[in-house]
């Protein structure tokens, strides 16, 4: 791996735990408080899950994104894909501060579902100009698709009206 190739991964993965951690930044506080109090559903991991689960999604989206801007030639369809991955990355940063920092949990799974969209589009866009580049966001894929289960039975578990 060339020198600018090594660059360009440590900016993508930083790019990635970047949004990872203004997650954090929101999230923790919230966590032993706020959160501790909804109801939720009864397939919610206990807190611990999340970051270590983010923790490799974040790897593989960093990896996926290098791919994308390294190994992938230059076309109109490899700007597609990185188009459909800032856009999922953007509706990522917004999750987090708005289910946690400002507690609207219905706004919060809109922006979910979004998300989930996007990052499908993502993986299909990404699989036109390279496959492991798409592979990588499966679990991502999956992984939103589960907690957008558990946004949703939050919602219908609390009555904030």
């Amino acid at each position: 791996m060339t020198l600018k190739s090594t660059g360009r991964l440590v900016l993508c993965l930083l790019l990635c735990f970047g949004v990872g951690v203004i997650q954090s930044i929101v999230t923790r506080p919230e966590i032993p408080t706020w959160y501790a109090e909804l109801a939720k559903p009864s397939w919610t991991p206990p807190p611990i899950a999340f970051p270590v689960v983010w923790t490799i999604i974040y790897i593989l989206m960093g990896v996926s994104l290098w791919r994308l801007w390294d190994r992938a030639p230059p076309s109109r369809a490899r700007l597609i894909a990185i188009g459909w991955f800032f856009l999922q990355l953007a509706l990522n940063a917004a999750w987090s501060p708005v289910f946690f920092g400002w507690h609207g949990i219905q706004m919060a799974l809109a922006i979910i579902v979004a998300l989930l969209i996007a990052i499908a589009m993502t993986i299909l866009s990404s699989s036109r100009v390279d496959h492991p580049s798409a592979w990588l966001l499966v679990p991502y894929l999956i992984w939103v698709g589960y907690a957008t289960t558990i946004n949703a039975g939050v919602v219908a578990m609390n009555d904030f009206s």
